[in-house]
């Protein structure tokens, strides 16, 4: 079979870029947040204004790429990229570098702000769970950054050396309201009662629908029940079994509790039980507080690879929470909870931001608070041109930002430059992909 040869010309004239979503993310960071307004002020400096820096570096994170030196390609020929995020000029990668290293300190919580700026703004989608409740889940998750000498790496509780950080995510979409960045061997409870705090203060600028909020058992405390409460939220926190006599606590449950499931694979019940806990508050004032706590007992009489057992493995679990539903109902909306681990991964591998690129711990917090406003940006590009039930091969809450990048990001156009005015021309076989990014462009240009 004869296959035709191609002739392979360079234009002289002709400007292509393959990189055509930058144009939406220049329009979500300078329409729907006061980034740069608020850096100017904050960061006054020579040479290239720190806002560009950091709006370049946004635009790179939204293309997948963490690392300083990517922005070398934009840099030698920014003319597409500087326009399409509104910057005089793009930063070198040793500037870029340097830049965040000095203003990481003082920058960093105007981005987190503008995280969250950007979702009221752009009137981003929350969707809450059948119960009526707005999910806002919070999780600590581990960055492997083995064999390096970066300042904050540390042994995790993954067994690896690297960071810890900690997110809050909001709605069924999963928007990320805030990132801090810890060092590895940090305990997830330490310093995380502030955090909360500010994840559902956030929440309740964004929404009014009554918060849920889901925690694994790392969170387990008093203080966190006790501030749960304070703060008038609805709550379901993984109960932690430590020093707990298993069998004779699963025999208790089996005894008291409800039946859900016997076969001869094994057996399953749960069970509800009010527990009072005693706590001292700053005063050194000792309190009692009520909590309902469900519990299920699982045993099982064959291995996973259908091997039977000589003694049934037996397992308990628990949620402490204050809503009055149903225990099987709690059970179910806990379940939610494990979507935290497709959010990580998402902006772990997706954004690349698994190895951070510098060597000082203040600046990788910056590029974390960075990440999450990239994270919300293309959580929205794809929520807005990409949920067409048309585009959709199934029904879907959100689409994955791996594929905001392929279909959106990467978008390969032709610019053109005529009286003034800038145009990107999409070739007439990719129908289905310019009508979703002209949606997407005139939703966040007019919308």
């Amino acid at each position: 079979m004869r296959f035709p040869r191609f002739a392979i010309e360079q234009s002289d004239t002709e400007f292509y870029t393959s990189n055509s979503g930058i144009a939406l993310v220049g329009l979500a960071i300078n329409r729907f947040t006061s980034l740069t307004s608020r850096v100017t002020k904050a960061a006054p400096c020579r040479g290239i204004p720190t806002a560009d820096v950091l709006r370049c570096y946004l635009g790179l994170l939204c293309q997948g790429k963490s690392d300083f030196e990517a922005i070398r390609p934009f840099w030698e020929d920014d003319e597409f990229f500087s326009a399409a995020l509104g910057v005089q000029k793009v930063p070198s990668p040793e500037t870029l570098r340097q830049r965040l290293d000095q203003v990481a300190d003082s920058v960093a919580r105007i981005v987190d702000f503008c995280t969250t700026e950007f979702l009221k703004k752009a009137q981003a989608a929350l969707s809450p769970l059948p119960s009526g409740h707005m999910p806002l889940d919070l999780d600590v998750f581990t960055q492997d950054n083995s064999d390096t000498k970066k300042e904050g790496v540390s042994y995790t509780y993954r067994g690896f050396n690297g960071y810890a950080p900690i997110a809050a995510w909001l709605g069924l979409e999963g928007w990320c309201l805030e990132i801090e960045q810890r060092p590895g061997s940090q305990h997830a409870q330490q310093g995380f009662i502030p955090f909360v705090l500010r994840a559902i203060r956030k929440s309740r600028q964004l929404t009014e629908v009554p918060l849920l909020v889901r925690l694994d058992s790392a969170h387990d405390a008093i203080n966190t029940l006790v501030a749960l409460r304070e703060e008038k939220v609805d709550f379901i926190v993984k109960w932690n079994p430590r020093g707990t006599d298993v069998p004779a606590r699963a025999s208790a449950i089996f005894a008291q509790g409800k039946l859900v499931k016997q076969d001869k694979n094994g057996r399953i019940a749960i069970m509800t039980e009010i527990v009072e806990r005693a706590y001292t508050d700053e005063e050194n004032k000792k309190h009692t507080i009520t909590l309902r706590r469900v519990l299920r007992a699982t045993e099982r009489n064959f291995e996973r690879d259908g091997t039977p057992r000589l003694i049934p493995d037996v397992e308990i679990e628990g949620w402490w929470t204050n809503l009055s539903i149903p225990k099987e109902k709690v059970i179910e909306l806990y379940k939610g909870h494990v979507l935290c681990e497709q959010y990580h991964s998402e902006l772990k591998s997706d954004l690349d931001l698994e190895r951070l690129p510098s060597g000082k711990f203040a600046t990788n917090a910056l590029v974390m608070h960075c990440a999450g406003l990239a994270y919300n940006i293309l959580r929205a590009v794809g929520q807005v041109g990409l949920m067409d039930k048309k585009r959709a091969r199934r029904a879907k809450q959100r689409r994955r930002l791996k594929t905001v990048l392929q279909d959106l990001m990467y978008f390969a156009g032709r610019v053109i430059v005529h009286a003034r005015g800038w145009t990107l021309r999409f070739s007439r076989h990719a129908t289905g992909q310019a009508q979703a990014f002209a949606k997407t462009y005139n939703r966040f240009a007019y919308g």
